[in-house]
C-alpha cells in the first residue's frame, strides 16, 4: 500500500495547472516535458505497456479501467489498410468536471507528448484529440502546442528523432454531452450523428473508420510521460492497492476556495477540503451532502463522506464512485431535491434518443422530480420513480441511462424523509385551503 497523505510539490505531475507559467514549448521543456522522449521509446512498445501496467494507472475519465490492460488489447501486427488509432477524449461535459480543460490550457505539451508515447506503445499510426465544442480557448492552446511540436520535429516523420512516424489531429466537437461516450465520439469523428454504437464489436477490434482504436481520457494520457521518466514504482507509491497514483480533483460548490488540485489517491475527503478548499462554507457542521465524482454518481451524506478515502474503491463502498473526481459540495442551504431535479433535466436534454428506456425514461423522471420538488405527488410516487430508474439503469446502449438514474437513486436512498416531508406539507396546505 502506498501513501494516502497529502502530495508533496516535488511529486506533482501537473506543475502548471494554474497557468502561472507559459504553456509554450520552451517553457514546457524547462518543466521537463519532451526530455529525451526518444530514449523513453527505446523501452519498446510492449515495454511501455508493461510500465503502465505496473504503475497501477486506471482510466481517469470515470470508468477506472486499468490503462495498461486496455492498451494491450490493440493488435500487435496491424493489418494492411487497417492502421491502429488512438482517440483522446477531451469532451469534458460532465457537470462538475473541469480538469481536462486546465491541462489543455496550461499544460498541453504533457498531453501531446503523452499521445506520442501512448500511440507508439499501441502501434498507432495517428491520434485524434476530440475537444468539447465549448472549449474555444482550450482548443486554440492545444492547436498551438501541436503546431509547435510539428515545427520542432517532435511529431510527424521520425517523431522526436525516434524513427517512428506519428501524426496528431485536433477535432472540435459541436457541444454534445453524448459524444463523451467513446463510440458516439467515434461516430462524430467520422462525420455522423453522435450516437453510441452497439457493442460488440469493441473499438479495439473495430473503432474509428473500422480500424482498431483505443479511446483514453486526457488525464490518463497526460500522466504517461512522467510515469515513464520517474518509474512505475514511484507512481504506485501513492494511494492504496488498485487505487494507485495521483489524481486531479475538481472541488466546487459550497467551499471557501473552489479549486482544481492534484493530490494523492486515497486522501480523505476532510483533508482534501481543509487543505486545498479552505473548508466548508459555514463550517463542517453545515455540510449536507457531496457528489464526489461528477453529476452522474450518487450523492453521499455528510456523515458518511467525512473520513472516506477519495479513490475508486473507497467511494464504491459508500454506494457512489470516484468518477472524474469532480467533487460537488452542498451545504445545508441547498434544496437537495431541486438540485437533483436540475441534474435530471440535464440528462433528459442530453439524451440522444436512440434507446427507448433513455429517451422516454429521462423525460418522465425529470417531470416526476419536478412534482416531488413541489410536493405535488403522493408517497407511492417515490417508489414508482425508484422502480423506473431501475428499468432505465442497465437497459440502454451506453451509460447515459445509468447516469440519469443514479443521482435519483442516491437522493431517495439518503433523503427520502425530505421528499416525504414536502408531500405531507403540500397535502396539509391543500386541506387547509379546502377547509377555508
Amino acid at each position: 500500500m502506498g501513501t494516502t497523505t497529502a502530495l508533496s510539490d516535488k511529486d506533482r505531475i501537473f506543475t502548471n495547472v494554474y497557468g502561472f507559467q507559459s504553456p509554450d514549448l520552451k517553457a514546457a521543456q524547462a518543466r521537463g516535458d519532451w526530455d529525451d522522449t526518444a530514449k523513453l521509446m527505446q523501452l519498446g512498445q510492449d515495454g511501455i505497456i508493461d510500465v503502465v501496467k505496473a504503475s497501477g494507472l486506471r482510466g481517469r475519465g470515470g470508468a477506472g479501467f486499468p490503462t495498461g490492460m486496455k492498451w494491450s488489447f490493440m493488435p500487435k501486427e496491424p493489418k494492411p489498410g487497417k492502421p491502429n488509432f488512438l482517440v483522446i477524449n477531451a469532451d469534458e461535459s460532465e457537470p462538475g468536471s473541469c480538469k481536462d480543460r486546465e491541462i489543455l490550457r496550461h499544460d498541453p505539451h504533457k498531453l501531446v507528448e503523452g499521445a506520442l508515447l501512448a500511440g507508439f506503445a499501441m502501434r498507432a499510426r495517428a491520434a485524434y484529440i476530440y475537444v468539447r465544442g465549448e472549449f474555444i480557448e482550450e482548443t486554440a492552446a492545444l492547436r498551438k502546442a501541436v503546431a509547435e511540436a510539428y515545427s520542432a520535429g517532435l511529431l510527424g516523420k521520425n517523431a522526436a528523432g525516434s524513427g517512428y512516424d506519428f501524426d496528431l489531429f485536433v477535432h472540435r466537437g459541436a457541444g454534445a454531452y453524448i459524444c463523451g461516450e467513446e463510440t458516439a465520439m467515434l461516430e462524430s469523428l467520422e462525420g455522423k450523428q453522435g450516437k453510441p454504437r452497439l457493442k460488440p464489436p469493441f473499438p479495439a477490434g473495430a473503432g474509428l473508420y473500422g480500424c482498431p482504436t483505443t479511446v483514453n481520457n486526457v488525464e490518463s494520457i497526460a500522466v504517461v510521460p512522467t510515469i515513464l521518466r520517474r518509474g512505475a514504482a514511484w507512481f504506485a507509491s501513492f494511494g492504496r492497492e488498485k487505487n494507485e497514483g495521483t489524481k486531479l480533483f475538481q472541488i466546487s460548490g459550497h467551499v471557501n476556495k473552489p479549486c482544481v488540485v492534484e493530490e494523492s489517491m486515497g486522501i480523505s475527503f476532510k483533508e482534501l477540503i481543509d487543505r486545498h478548499a479552505g473548508g466548508i462554507r459555514g463550517g463542517w457542521d453545515n455540510l449536507l451532502a457531496v457528489i464526489p465524482g461528477g453529476s452522474s454518481v450518487p450523492l453521499v451524506p455528510a456523515e458518511q463522506i467525512m473520513d472516506a478515502p477519495m479513490d475508486f474503491d473507497g467511494l464504491k463502498a459508500l454506494g457512489s464512485g470516484l468518477g472524474t473526481a469532480a467533487v460537488i459540495v452542498m451545504d445545508k442551504s441547498t434544496d437537495i431535491v431541486r438540485a437533483i431535479s436540475r441534474l435530471s433535466y440535464f440528462y433528459k436534454h442530453e439524451s440522444c434518443g436512440q434507446c427507448t428506456p433513455c429517451r422516454e425514461g429521462t423525460g418522465w423522471m425529470w417531470r416526476t422530480m419536478e412534482r416531488l420538488r413541489e410536493g405535488d405527488a403522493d408517497v407511492a410516487t417515490i417508489d414508482r420513480l425508484l422502480d423506473v430508474t431501475k428499468q432505465v439503469e442497465g437497459h440502454t446502449i451506453c451509460a447515459l441511462g445509468d447516469a440519469a438514474a443514479w443521482p435519483i437513486q442516491g437522493l431517495i436512498k439518503h433523503f427520502r424523509p425530505e421528499i416525504e416531508r414536502r408531500i405531507a406539507e403540500r397535502a396539509g396546505r391543500t386541506m387547509l385551503e379546502a377547509a377555508e
